[in-house]
C-alpha cells in the first residue's frame, strides 16, 4: 500500500465518520460497532 493510498483511505474514513456525526449523531457507527463485536464473538466460538 502506498502512502498516497493510505492517506486517501484515512481521509475517506474520517469523512464518513464526520458525516455520520453531523447527520445521524454517530448512530450508524454505533450500529456497525455492535455488529462487529457480535461477529468477533461468533468467530471466536469457532476457534
Amino acid at each position: 500500500m502506498t502512502n498516497q493510498l493510505a492517506l486517501f483511505l484515512i481521509a475517506t474514513i474520517l469523512a464518513a465518520l464526520a458525516f455520520d456525526y453531523v447527520m445521524f449523531d454517530l448512530q450508524g457507527s454505533l450500529f456497525l460497532a455492535k455488529k462487529a463485536t457480535a461477529l468477533i464473538e461468533y468467530l471466536a466460538f469457532w476457534r
